[in-house]
């Protein structure tokens, strides 16, 4: 006999799907609402990658989830992820998010983690806590996670392409344009020069998943790759719904990261790349665009880009038992 209120933990599978996009959809704040492409998208590991996720079932029905990931290379990446939590706000309050949150720290203990970061993992939901759900943030910071004090937050900026008109001229000696299939080397191998790390690692996977050539943009100095951006449209290889574009008109698009080679930075290529991308963009009928995960509000602002997305970085050092 099963008894009313009866609460259970089970392993999160691809059958919880549909309810773990209710929940979320349920807690959220409007402006962060999910579909099944992004969850299951999101739900890929990627090389080297480790993704693990409980759900909470009371009288049968899911209440709750937890995703937890970690980098199993050698050496094991220090930094883990609780990639997204979420209760249904009936039950909210009763333990159940406790019980969720300390399962994924003590899995990500035993993967190895030093530090546990809330969102912002290789394939997040959303860089931290959306600072339109604030108040959640007390959950956190009783558990112990904390704000980095020099860079608190984390901001998407946006703006209608429209009426977009560039800033830069085009120097003589530039080039810009869509990398062409077969040009993959030459995006990899500048990143690997220029930006190892996240963005090498994002890229190869790119690659690795057979994303479109043309969802990056290459700039080109006397022939040679200087430059780069990653630009998401509605039929790209990452959702664009990663982005939360709602609220924008639509056809939306996205773009970023993007950046220069060391030997030409300083020379306003950065400010012409930005022009390039966006005109790019436009010509493409992209009208809401949306540059993510960015702490460099003032520079954007020049391109007439505002903040349309605040979050609140969290995360907390743990130590193996």
């Amino acid at each position: 006999m099963i008894h009313k209120n009866t609460l259970v933990f089970t392993p999160f599978t691809h059958a919880h799907t549909i309810d773990a996009v209710r929940i979320w959809n349920s807690a959220s704040h409007t402006d962060y609402t999910i579909n099944e492409r992004l969850l299951c998208y999101n739900a890929i590991p990627a090389t080297d990658e480790v993704i693990e996720g409980r759900v909470a079932i009371r009288d049968r029905e899911v209440v709750g989830f937890v995703w937890a990931c970690a980098i199993t290379n050698e050496p094991p990446s220090k930094l883990g992820w609780v990639s997204a939590i979420a209760v249904h706000p009936s039950v909210q309050r009763q333990g159940i998010g406790s019980a969720l949150l300390t399962w994924a720290e003590d899995w990500l203990k035993e993967k190895g983690c030093k530090r546990i970061r809330i969102g912002g993992n290789l394939r997040p939901f959303l860089p931290g806590l959306p600072y339109a759900m604030r108040d959640h943030g007390v959950f956190f910071t009783k558990r112990g996670y904390e704000s980095p004090p020099g860079q608190p937050y984390e901001y998407d900026v946006a703006r209608s392409l429209k009426d977009y008109r560039p800033i830069y001229s085009k120097p003589a000696y530039v080039d810009q344009s869509p990398m062409q299939s077969g040009e993959e080397h030459l995006l990899l191998d500048f990143l690997h020069r220029e930006y190892p790390g996240r963005w090498e690692f994002e890229a190869r996977e790119f690659v690795r998943n057979g994303g479109r050539a043309a969802d990056f943009l290459l700039l080109r100095i006397h022939g040679q790759v200087q430059g780069f951006c990653r630009l998401t449209l509605p039929d790209s290889e990452r959702p664009i719904e990663r982005f939360y574009p709602q609220r924008l008109p639509p056809l939306w698009g996205q773009f970023g990261p993007l950046g220069l080679s060391k030997a030409v930075r300083g020379q306003g290529l950065g400010g012409y790349l930005i022009d390039a991308v966006a005109v790019h963009m436009q010509s493409l009928g992209v009208d809401g665009c949306i540059i993510d995960w960015t702490s460099l509000v003032d520079f954007y602002s020049k391109f007439g880009f505002k903040i349309y997305n605040q979050y609140i970085s969290l995360s907390k050092m743990i130590e193996k038992n």
